[in-house]
């Protein structure tokens, strides 16, 4: 996650955690408890995070909290829901190199800040805990895949790429060996290993690597014996 995470249903729909009507109290009091929340995982991660101290933090009673958020759980989806819809720096150097090194960078940064990184953690770890976490950040993956495919769209005007390279594909070629280290091995998180994986990234879609599959072939008939 690469920014600071900090959307209206259809009508006729029960609303979900923390949905409210823009503007007014209500607003004020979703901004106060996202707030607090991010705040509260930000100092004490995702299983120090209580309704209790939400609410405290907030200045929003905790019956307020439990019936519009439902939990800890709901808490953390909300403000994964939000962020989401934020727009995120994609980069735009004229390069499919450049925009993929910067672009992993901006993830490193979401990573090692001492700003960001205990946000980070502590929302890949509750979606390891919580269904509802989890749906919420896949949500808030897929939202920056959809917001980093101009990058791949440009290369493929400029030609770098052959058609059909899959965007979505080639941002994750670029950032999931951050998290791998972050995550699972525990290696160091750094600049050379971002450069290194956009590299490579930018390395397979020009060799077509990365190029989405096309529909699988009709199965064929059973050949008929020969007479």
């Amino acid at each position: 996650m690469s920014s600071d995470p900090r959307r209206g249903r259809p009508p006729m729909t029960a609303p979900g955690p923390g949905t409210v009507r823009p503007g007014g109290r209500t607003a004020r009091v979703r901004d106060a408890v996202r707030a607090a929340t991010l705040a509260e995982l930000s100092e004490h991660g995702h299983h120090g995070l209580t309704v209790e101290n939400v609410a405290a933090r907030s200045g929003v009673h905790k019956t307020t909290v439990y019936r519009r958020w439902g939990g800890a759980d709901g808490l953390i989806a909300d403000a994964l829901d939000r962020a989401a819809a934020e727009p995120w720096p994609v980069p735009d150097t004229g390069t499919l190199a450049g925009d993929l090194r910067d672009l992993a960078r901006l993830v490193l940064a979401g990573l090692t800040d001492p700003a960001q990184e205990p946000l980070t953690r502590a929302f890949v770890l509750a979606a390891a805990h919580s269904a509802a976490a989890a749906r919420a950040l896949h949500a808030f993956y897929a939202r920056r895949h959809e917001q980093s495919a101009v990058i791949v769209e440009r290369a493929a005007a400029r030609g770098e790429v052959p058609a059909g390279t899959d965007p979505a594909e080639v941002v994750r070629t670029a950032v999931a060996p951050l998290y791998h280290r972050a995550f699972i091995t525990g290696e160091p998180v750094d600049a050379a290993a971002a450069d290194r994986a956009a590299a490579a990234a930018c390395a397979a879609a020009r060799a077509g690597a990365l190029v989405a599959p096309g529909p699988e072939p009709p199965p064929r008939g059973r050949p008929r014996p020969a007479h």
